[in-house]
């Protein structure tokens, strides 16, 4: 039994790696747009007026506050927020991927996500110092990104591959065959960003309100 499950694991790795060494070049483009966007967010924190500064204090310290206080948290409302949330940016990443002309778009989306998250690091840091920073931002952003982070750039990559074989192949059957494959990934890559939902509201603010005291 033991030797089945070694060479299960063993055949999934080796998918795993070949299917990243194929797309390679895509991945590669992908990150570096992701990384523009998160120094961006950075850049725009720190150039940031003194009324938005103000703001976003006031808005980490309170959140901070209530951690410290043991506020109740309504997990069940954050949960299908963020189930809803991950949902639609699937669904707009397939539909978009499934366009010829949408591929800038997802470039765009990629580019914001790096952005929203260079800018959550960033405003964290500058309001709760670097230690109490760097401690709230891995609590809070790095259980769920483990898995939504490599999502989002499968569903990408997946999208770009599509306008690829579409361009290079025009056959109707072609198109449809390739559009099935696309869809079927994004739907598995669409229950991967669910379970990190269920991280990061049970398990990221779980994390939080643990380390709240250290804040």
């Amino acid at each position: 039994m033991r030797n089945v499950g070694r060479r299960k694991n063993s055949k999934i790795k080796n998918i795993i790696i070949s299917y990243i060494k194929n797309n390679l070049k895509e991945y590669t483009i992908i990150t570096i747009i992701f990384l523009i966007g998160l120094i961006f967010g950075i850049i725009f924190i720190n150039n940031a007026g003194q009324t938005q500064i103000d703001e976003i204090t006031s808005y980490i310290n309170d959140f901070v506050n209530s951690l410290k206080n043991n506020i109740e948290i309504d997990k069940a409302g954050l949960l299908k927020d963020t189930l809803i949330s991950n949902f639609i940016l699937a669904l707009g990443l397939w539909f978009v991927g499934s366009t010829v002309i949408g591929i800038p778009i997802v470039y765009g989306i990629i580019a914001y996500r790096g952005f929203c998250l260079g800018y959550t690091i960033s405003s964290c840091i500058a309001t709760l110092g670097t230690g109490s920073g760097i401690l709230f931002t891995i609590t809070s952003l790095l259980l769920q990104n483990i898995l939504f982070i490599p999502c989002i750039f499968g569903l990408a990559v997946s999208g770009i591959k599509l306008y690829k074989s579409i361009v290079k192949d025009k056959r109707k059957e072609t198109i449809k065959l390739e559009i099935t494959r696309h869809t079927i990934f994004c739907v598995f890559i669409l229950l991967v960003l669910e379970l990190s939902a269920f991280l990061e509201v049970y398990g990221s603010t779980n994390l939080l309100q643990i380390c709240a005291k250290y804040l």
